[in-house]
């Protein structure tokens, strides 16, 4: 892919080149991370196709690089207050990562105690597709972020890929989960992980990692129609007729992209399809456990709510950080998964009187002061007058 020149403040030309897979190299001796710039260093692009997190939030035209006051816009209050909500974002983002540490670890204990206890049925109450769903969008949101190199947000999802893989090997050894689709999940787990962290790294070929991105794309496509319809056997007959035509279909659209069948926007679209498709199926998540949960309530009692709280902890840090950014496909994903892998199972379970009354409450009221504080504190850093305005942003760009 070409290479693009980057400025920042104070903004000076740079002969150094970089692209798509390579970090620029900060103005500063040492750093705790070298694979970023400080989080109060603005990068900015002059090119439009470099990710959202190099190119940050304003764009820089070549004529207009001279005069730094033209960089932010005019209603912005204070570049102090600008910068200081960029770094507490990241910082949430990073603290994200203890309670996705945790998230799965009451489950996984919950499950080996069982298991010890020779009591495999307690283990049926988490769906496999459920819980497989999850893990396929972990392992494409990395991707996702490992080619934007948001190092918070690869973390978060290592984890989340490591952490739900546990779960599936436990259903496995009870027999919840098929043989044949946990030795394919297995495979496809460790040539992810692998393959992401060379890319991540710079140490990994334009055309490999290309071909892996058009592998999950594929994957994704065929996989969630198919897992959203077996959700519902045997209320609905079984049949793979649903990923076979999805399949197809990205197949197609991904040989058309390829060879150049497509126009730029079309190209550009097919592009985009495997990070909104795993944020899809991390989407679907919490439907199937609900679901679950809906038609053996008995079952809920082998549910962690210290879990599920930690889910809505998690991703809910995650939020203020991509509203920031203007990432539509992360926000969108971390405020369904807080509201609906974590606040909505919290609420079927003190439906089922399976948690008491002051855990939800707390719970609730804590996650909407979350929400609201961070579209107060994002309003204000952008010198908007109401958070509609951030939100309008966010779906339709500025």
């Amino acid at each position: 892919m070409a290479s693009m020149p980057l400025c920042r403040l104070p903004i000076r030309p740079s002969p150094a080149k970089t692209s798509l897979f390579s970090v620029p190299k900060p103005n500063f001796e040492s750093s705790a991370n070298p694979l970023k710039p400080p989080l109060k260093t603005l990068t900015f692009s002059l090119s439009p196709s470099l990710p959202l997190h190099h190119r940050r939030r304003f764009e820089v035209a070549p004529s207009q690089a001279a005069n730094p006051d033209q960089i932010f816009p005019s209603n912005l209050v204070s570049k102090e207050g600008f910068d200081e909500w960029d770094s507490l974002t990241a910082k949430f983002a990073g603290a994200a990562n203890l309670p996705f540490l945790l998230l799965q670890l009451p489950q996984i204990i919950l499950n080996a105690q069982n298991l010890l206890a020779g009591n495999k049925a307690a283990l049926f109450a988490v769906p496999w597709l459920g819980m497989l769903t999850g893990l396929l969008g972990n392992l494409s949101l990395l991707s996702y972020f490992a080619k934007k190199r948001e190092t918070e947000a690869v973390f978060v999802q290592t984890l989340g890929v490591i952490s739900t893989y546990i779960v599936i090997l436990q259903l496995a050894m009870a027999e919840a989960m098929p043989l044949p689709q946990f030795v394919v999940t297995s495979v496809v787990v460790g040539f992810g992980l692998v393959l992401n962290f060379l890319n991540y790294f710079s140490l990994l070929n334009e055309v490999v990692w290309r071909s892996w991105e058009d592998f999950i794309t594929i994957g994704g496509l065929a996989v969630l129609p198919q897992v959203m319809w077996s959700t519902f056997v045997p209320f609905i007959p079984s049949s793979i007729l649903p990923g076979a035509l999805a399949c197809t279909m990205a197949v197609v659209a991904v040989v058309m992209a390829r060879t150049g069948k497509l126009s730029e926007k079309g190209i550009k679209f097919v592009g985009s399809m495997s990070g909104w498709t795993a944020t899809l199926l991390f989407m679907w998540m919490p439907v199937a456990q609900m679901w679950t949960n809906y038609l053996n309530p008995d079952n809920i009692k082998g549910l962690s709510a210290f879990s599920m709280l930690l889910g809505m902890i998690g991703n809910g840090l995650l939020i203020p950080r991509a509203l920031f950014i203007r990432d539509l496909m992360w926000f969108t994903g971390s405020s369904w998964a807080s509201f609906m892998l974590g606040w909505g199972n919290l609420a079927c379970m003190y439906c089922y009187n399976s948690i008491g009354r002051e855990l939800f409450l707390s719970a609730t009221i804590g996650l909407f002061i979350w929400i609201g504080m961070a579209l107060w504190r994002d309003t204000k850093a952008y010198g908007y007058s109401s958070p509609l305005r951030s939100l309008k942003e966010l779906i339709c760009g500025p």
